[in-house]
């Protein structure tokens, strides 16, 4: 099942890699890791539903002392001073780091009942779950971040950078971070929009969000004739804002400071009416989801580093964004650290 953009979508059909299925015919669940990894999943039936829908069976998550970190704090800012380093050399402008967080769970944790206890308490505007435990997808997202939106030949990205308990605790860091990023995603979609169509609308607005306030900037393009969602995803893939600038010297820097991989986190988590050449893919942050092989709950959090950035004021960033999170996934009222044992 998938519940995406207010939809229910049940009767699976089809599943596959392949990107070029999104512009053939029905309902597509889309689920892309950050490293790669596609799934494109085609439901027989769609119906519209309330987000807020009580769970029919109740959400299981793991206690709010087991969970772990991939990088503990020391690992963290360390990480900060060495993208800082690469900035410093000229290698890079700005790179992502991120953190993985792991607790373990049992077999009967639901993924959908954990959907709809976040809809009702940390309600998001890209929020969403796909469920195919058979093909190893087992994802749930309160996700802030519009990805891609596309209708017909017009595409949109809402590129999010700069977090802060309050607007008046925002820096010129943050406005830089968010500037940076709108032009790495304006040269993104530059490459299959018709030359010129580019522009960004809106830039570095400030959006409210549970427990803390984002800089959001709007880039729009308009696809060139006789291209679709293939093109786009690998032109735009991974999202801008969760890589850095310029992008291939961010991801070769995040490979080496990052251990385990992203998954869907910082990926791409939406919906593709293929019927109509309409879709929206979030970017995959403030999302959980189940690895029933190592049989935990995991969640990513991180922060984007430039030459202004803080170590120990990133690290907080990134407590902030998973701690209200993680204590609702634990059966917890109040937000806490996002480490607990470390």
């Amino acid at each position: 099942m998938a519940r995406l953009g207010g939809r229910l979508a049940t009767g699976l059909m089809d599943v596959t890699s392949d990107p070029a299925a999104l512009e053939s015919e029905g309902f597509w669940a889309v689920v892309a890791d950050f490293e790669g990894r596609l799934t494109c999943a085609r439901f027989r039936d769609v119906r519209r539903v309330a987000d807020r829908e009580v769970p029919t069976v109740p959400w299981r998550g793991p206690r709010a002392d087991m969970w772990s970190t991939s990088l503990d704090r020391r690992a963290y800012t360390q990480g900060v001073t060495h993208i800082r380093e690469h900035i410093a050399a000229g290698e890079v402008y700005q790179a992502n780091l991120c953190r993985v967080l792991s607790a373990p769970i049992g077999a009967d944790a639901d993924v959908e009942a954990l959907a709809l206890l976040l809809a009702r308490r940390h309600p998001a505007p890209y929020a969403g779950v796909v469920r195919l435990p058979r093909h190893g997808v087992e994802v749930v997202t309160a996700s802030p971040e519009l990805f891609l939106r596309r209708e017909g030949g017009d595409v949109l990205s809402g590129p999010i950078k700069g977090t802060a308990p309050t607007e008046g605790e925002m820096l010129e860091k943050d406005h830089a971070e968010n500037v940076m990023i709108v032009d790495l995603v304006r040269n993104d979609l530059g490459r299959v929009c018709v030359p010129g169509s580019v522009t960004v609308p809106d830039l570095c607005a400030v959006e409210k969000h549970p427990g803390l306030v984002h800089l959001v900037s709007t880039v729009r393009g308009r696809l060139r004739d006789g291209l679709g969602w293939p093109e786009l995803l690998a032109a735009t893939f991974p999202p801008g804002s969760v890589t850095g600038a310029p992008k291939e010297s961010a991801l070769r820097i995040i490979r080496a400071l990052e251990t385990p991989p992203r998954g869907p986190y910082c990926g791409g988590i939406g919906w593709v009416d293929a019927d109509r050449a309409r879709g929206e893919l979030a970017v995959g942050i403030r999302t959980f989801w189940i690895d029933r092989a190592q049989g935990t709950l995991k969640f990513g959090t991180g922060a984007g580093i430039t030459w202004g950035s803080d170590p120990e004021r990133e690290w907080q960033e990134t407590e902030l964004k998973a701690s209200r999170l993680l204590a609702i996934a634990s059966g917890s009222g109040e937000p806490r650290s996002a480490c607990p044992r470390v």
